[in-house]
């Protein structure tokens, strides 16, 4: 059973581990990050316990989001020979 229900609105983005995240009662933050969010997974761990919340968030502001990290439909680059004399 979660822990609590926390809205998206109510979680924080921290930028360094690339996750929202909420205050666990442990003194850790459960996280979430946007592609577990746009695979539908809506369950927050916290890394330090056994607790979790249940991330209550609409699916569809999560969808057309394009991650930085994930290159799509690239092609690779084609690299020159180079002769040195």
């Amino acid at each position: 059973m979660s822990y609590d229900d926390v809205e998206i609105e109510d979680m924080e983005w921290n930028e360094e581990i690339q996750a929202f995240t909420y205050p666990c009662p442990c003194g850790d933050l459960f996280q979430i990050t946007k592609e577990e969010l746009r695979l539908g997974e809506e369950i927050a761990r916290c890394p330090s316990c056994s607790l979790y919340i249940t991330v209550i968030y609409n699916m569809e502001d999560f969808m057309g989001e394009p991650d930085r990290n994930i290159k799509k439909n690239l092609e690779p680059s084609k690299q020159q020979s180079v002769t040195v004399a």
